[in-house]
């Protein structure tokens, strides 16, 4: 029993709740009665691994089944990860308690490429071999990952078992029920993943092999046991009769979204050039204005949570978003609970909706123009132009906001310094354009906000083929940027060029790169995306150690025939569309978005039919 070891320097640490488990939701079961047991396995703490909603639904969904217990798991700060390591306490699942060493399945989510040194880290202190190659031929302890980051699963395939394409509500308990019958069966790890790799949406990279040219482009991909050559991705069709749970686990200490999550879309139908969730979440499909409120009404009543947050890419885009709103504040207000929005969209925002707003959110608005320019937000494809953006804050600051939050980013495709200057010009147009109106908010001043994120290629884009930003045109463009700003009425913040850097290496990178997040993990690696624990030059070191260029995957334009290390993963958007729609933005020419026209991206051809009615 690990309990007592636990309890016993619960109280040396921060946050001790974090590694105790018992929260009201949480789901016991008696193992002797489970077939099937999964470990959740989120590669951060417990404060932003329990803010995932992909957790709470599969955690839900996994457990309905009385014969199988989805557990969960998260990565230990460092104070009670020098305690594990010192007491020989091994990475355990917070229900039981039982070490995850023991379970069928270690599943990971990977949300953002500086968790992968986490993985290693977890596996470790789990006692659990790193590389799958060292592990047993025993069914058992089958590491498995899914979620965002594994639209690009080769910089971790040496880690894993399988990966889990797409989305998991269906897909997963296929995977757990072949399983369960093969385990009885007596069957072999190697066995497993055979008949694993025939599940549509499961990869299993050791099925697959990589043969290089002498530049380092990829040759060609291989495969062997008869696998699959394309594996395509898994999708939920009925997006509105999907499994959603009528319960969440409730923490005993604060996380960073502390409140009921609802869907209330998935994918995005604007087609935003960088923006990587907005293709691989295609196609675009809706819950009902009832779905969306009943699930609301029922997370509220069975949590005793006073804030709930309507989640999605692009939630005003929603068809049914008035009726929505109108009834959920009826009911948030009666009931005293607060009601949270993501960022807004700057060509659909509307006097109507701001009154709506205005009654849940008291605090500044946030936009994303992206772009200061016209040329570049039609090279992005953002479709917006500084028309609807200055009507926009225009409506805010009429409607008594005086804060305003815009997200921009550096470092884009045609990219050019009058496109830096032009973010602070532009700052400036809305500040003037504040002190013009006569109906602004008395008594108070503007205040613009700006948030600059480093532009990062990534799969499944069509910028996917474009070269990131060197480090010196990065921080040169920061420079400028805080040079041109009204430091008054202006606050300017940005990303580490060196985070970022290292985001596209592990994004567009290729097998080859398991040695180095393996090497630099030994080097001390971990929490990456922290900042107090970022060491690039370490992560320099091993990338010098491994004989890898790091430009070779940052800083180099691709061509648009050279093989990418995702290729023979199908995510449904055909890289032809993306070659015409990379095309299309050193044309700086448009594409409509999905409600206005099909643009053949070839979602529609994959799942059979529309992909919007």
């Amino acid at each position: 029993m690990l309990r007592e070891k636990i309890e016993k320097y619960l109280l040396d640490v921060q946050k001790p709740s974090r590694y105790i488990g018992g929260e009201v939701g949480s789901i016991i079961k008696d193992k002797s009665e489970t077939d099937v047991r999964f470990a959740f396995c989120f590669p951060d703490t417990y404060d932003i691994g329990m803010s995932h909603l992909g957790m709470k639904i599969l955690y839900s969904l996994t457990n309905e089944r009385e014969n199988y217990w989805c557990e969960r798991c998260f990565a230990p700060s460092e104070d009670f990860e020098k305690i594990m390591r010192e007491n020989d306490i091994p990475l355990y699942a917070l229900e039981s308690l039982d070490p995850i060493r023991d379970f069928d399945f270690i599943g990971f989510t990977m949300q953002y490429e500086l968790s992968y040194t986490n993985v290693l880290n977890m596996l470790d202190l789990a006692g659990i071999p790193i590389y799958s190659r060292d592990r047993t031929d025993e069914l058992t302890q089958i590491v498995v990952a899914g979620g965002p980051c594994v639209c690009n699963p080769e910089p971790l395939a040496d880690f894993f078992d399988l990966f889990i394409l797409g989305e998991g509500e269906e897909v997963n308990l296929e995977l757990m029920d072949l399983y369960h019958r093969m385990k009885q069966q007596g069957a072999s790890r190697k066995d497993f993943l055979r008949e694993a790799c025939k599940i549509e949406g499961i990869y299993v990279p050791e099925f697959y092999k990589f043969s290089y040219n002498p530049d380092g482009t990829i040759e060609k991909v291989e495969t062997v046991n008869n696998a699959p050559e394309v594996v395509k991705k898994r999708i939920i069709k009925n997006f509105d009769k999907v499994y959603y749970p009528e319960n969440f686990v409730v923490p005993f200490t604060e996380i960073v979204h502390d409140r009921v999550s609802v869907e209330v879309l998935r994918g995005c139908l604007r087609g935003c050039r960088f923006c990587q969730a907005g293709f691989i979440y295609r196609p675009f499909r809706e819950k009902k204005s009832g779905t969306v409120v009943k699930q609301t009404r029922c997370l509220c009543e069975n949590t005793g949570y006073d804030e709930v947050s309507l989640a999605s890419l692009s939630t005003s885009d929603h068809s049914e978003i008035s009726p929505i709103l109108s009834e959920l504040i009826e009911y948030t207000a009666d009931e005293k609970i607060t009601l949270s929005l993501p960022s807004l969209r700057v060509d659909n925002f509307s006097e109507e909706l701001l009154e709506k707003i205005k009654k849940v959110r008291k605090s500044g608005l946030t936009f994303a123009p992206e772009a200061s320019t016209q040329r570049l937000r039609d090279a992005i494809n953002k479709n917006v132009s500084e028309e609807e953006i200055m009507n926009t804050c225009r409506i805010a600051f009429e409607g008594g906001y005086s804060a305003v939050k815009l997200y921009f980013m550096m470092g884009l495709p045609t990219e050019t310094d009058e496109d830096i200057k032009g973010i602070a010009e532009l700052s400036q147009r809305i500040i003037d354009l504040y002190y013009s109106l006569k109906n602004k908010p008395k008594g108070r001043g503007v205040q613009i906000s700006i948030s600059c994120a480093t532009f990062v290629p990534k799969p499944f884009t069509p910028f996917e083929f474009e070269a990131q930003d060197t480090r010196e045109m990065i921080e040169h463009k920061q420079k400028l940027l805080l040079d041109s700003v009204n430091r008054k009425r202006v606050k300017v913040s940005y990303h580490d060029a060196n985070v970022s850097i290292l985001e596209a290496v592990l994004a567009k990178g290729d097998r080859r790169l398991c040695d180095v997040i393996y090497t630099a993990w030994k080097k001390g690696c971990k929490f990456d995306s922290w900042g107090e624990y970022f060491r690039f030059e370490k992560w320099v070191e091993a990338f010098d150690e491994c004989n890898i260029d790091m430009s070779f995957y940052a800083n180099r334009k691709i061509p648009y025939d050279e093989i990418l290390p995702w290729e023979h993963l199908d995510y449904y958007v055909s890289k032809e569309f993306f070659i015409r729609e990379n095309k299309k933005a050193h044309e700086f020419t448009t594409t409509p978005h999905c409600r206005l026209k099909c643009t053949g991206c070839g979602v529609n051809r994959e799942i059979g039919g529309k992909c919007l009615d």
